[in-house]
């Protein structure tokens, strides 16, 4: 079983396309690709982690296309009317703290300046931003608008944490002035 990443889908919402400067035609050309590079990477037994946003539509149309166990972190777009009747996710949190592979990870749509064990090393994945928000050497937005409209491996991120800055820590013990 492989583990997966990913975020800002935004299936069904056409204006994402001018507002994101995605290279689709139209709403339906863009869900057909995201959909079809899901699939191309995910087996039926993977896991993915979903990091908000996932459709501005019903959810349960996509979710029953694409491979895998999937875990939403809700995002702001993830209304609850459109999650009550979407069969297919097997959780569905706010913000959610993991392990894979001995790394600790804090999972959010949004992305946060500190969160729990920055300061020992826990890495942070984040969406929302659809790649404008810079990461750091410990926190990287997986949205699809960063990754070709697709998932991504823990491998992968890794690999890219390592071309990005060194994460400057802030010192939350340090006396105000």
């Amino acid at each position: 079983m492989a583990i997966w990443f990913t975020s800002d889908h935004h299936f069904g919402h056409a204006r994402i396309i001018e507002l994101a400067r995605r290279p689709f035609a139209s709403a339906a050309a863009m869900d057909q690709a995201m959909i079809d590079r899901w699939n191309a990477r995910v087996a039926p037994d993977d896991l993915v982690y979903h990091l908000g946003d996932f459709a501005f539509a019903d959810h349960a149309p996509y979710l029953a296309q694409l491979r895998g166990q999937k875990r939403l972190i809700r995002g702001n777009h993830d209304h609850r009317s459109k999650l009550k009747k979407a069969d297919g996710w097997s959780t569905i949190d706010t913000m959610l703290e993991i392990t894979v592979g001995g790394a600790p990870i804090v999972l959010c749509h949004y992305g946060l300046r500190v969160w729990n064990r920055s300061h020992h090393g826990a890495l942070h994945l984040y969406g929302h931003s659809h790649g404008t928000l810079p990461g750091d050497s410990q926190c990287l937005d997986v949205g699809v608008d960063c990754w070709d409209f697709q998932p991504v491996s823990l491998e992968e991120i890794k690999a890219r944490l390592a071309t990005n800055p060194k994460r400057q820590e802030p010192d939350h013990h340090a006396a105000r002035s």
